[in-house]
């Protein structure tokens, strides 16, 4: 099994980017990958519409506001993964804030480390979106 594991740090309150990131409905405003989500089953699964085409369905397994933290695991996608899992988690106080994006996968159709370079490819394109809509 494959594990993917990124942050990056940002000069804002933890409270400000969980309010943009913490909602699992919220990734089309954060992530320039995703065009619009769908939610599904009374909140519990998000189908991600995204820009040039392609599907992502995910399930929200857990989710904390409190601990700012959500975990999901994707139940269909053109990604060479099966078996995901992740998780999205904000820590910080004041006006400092870290995004910790991990997972746990195995590569389909890929070897595992094209499979993770895919994976940081995704965490990297959000975070730099951040970066670009919160400052560094």
């Amino acid at each position: 099994m494959a594990q993917v594991s990124m942050s990056s740090d940002y000069n804002v309150s933890p409270e400000k980017v969980w309010d943009l990131i913490g909602k699992f409905h919220a990734l089309p405003d954060w992530h320039p990958a995703v065009e619009k989500s769908d939610i599904e089953e009374g909140g519990q699964v998000r189908r991600l519409h995204l820009v040039g085409g392609g599907e992502i369905v995910e399930r929200l397994e857990q989710s904390s506001d409190d601990e700012r933290v959500y975990k999901y695991t994707i139940m269909s996608s053109p990604l060479p993964v099966i078996n995901y899992a992740s998780e999205i988690r904000v820590t910080g106080e004041g006006d400092s804030a870290t995004v910790q994006w991990s997972s746990t996968f195995d590569p389909a159709g890929v070897g595992e480390t094209d499979a993770m370079k895919v994976i940081e490819g995704i965490y990297q394109a959000g975070f730099d979106n951040l970066k670009k809509m919160l400052g560094g």
